[in-house]
């Protein structure tokens, strides 16, 4: 595939049809540009954050992954890959109903999602991403910060996010979704 193709949109089956080393994630079938590699400071954050939800979450039934991973936002196991126009790879995201976990990509709308910003990707999580992970039914939405040290974190109230807070690497995170389940963000963000 090259991005210099012209298409009114794509579906995940078209995505899937291209070279594998091509990574992108879409929104109604429009695709937006994956950011170069990660730093090592971005990579740092996710890596801490999801062993801090993998230690937790052993022997739970929700399971954390870490991109890469698809998820098809809109989709179900039988959803035709034809008919699929939003997958994306969060940094970091929480399943807690195992029929959403397929073999190759998760489908439906994850319990939790995770993105940290880089500088390329803040408009695409601040506002393309946040309003599709809120239509979908993401229970809760971190934005992550890994220059200002800081979480924000977003639940669903009704059919909206409402922001629960601002934390930065002094405080302890309490994940709304598990009872009893703090993260001390001087372990996710590193002087």
């Amino acid at each position: 595939m090259s991005m210099h193709e012209e298409k009114r949109e794509y579906s995940y089956a078209d995505y899937l049809s291209w070279t594998e080393d091509f990574c992108c994630e879409a929104i109604d079938g429009h695709i937006i540009a994956m950011s170069p590699s990660p730093t090592p400071k971005h990579q740092d954050v996710v890596a801490e954050l999801t062993a801090e939800f993998k230690m937790f979450l052993r022997g739970k039934e929700c399971m954390a992954f870490s991109a890469p991973i698809d998820v098809c936002l809109f989709a179900s196991k039988e959803t035709k890959h034809d008919d699929i126009k939003d997958w994306v790879q969060p940094d970091l995201l929480v399943v807690c109903d195992p029929n959403k976990i397929g073999e190759k990509y998760i489908t439906g709308a994850p319990d939790l999602t995770v993105e940290v910003l880089s500088p390329s990707t803040t408009k695409n999580d601040r506002q393309i991403k946040f309003k599709s992970y809120e239509k979908a039914g993401v229970k809760e939405y971190w934005i992550v910060d890994p220059h200002h040290m800081s979480v924000e974190v977003y639940e669903l109230d009704g059919d909206a996010y409402i922001q629960k807070g601002i934390f930065v690497r002094e405080d302890q995170l309490k994940v709304g979704l598990f009872e009893g389940f703090e993260i001390d963000l001087k372990n996710v963000f590193k002087e």
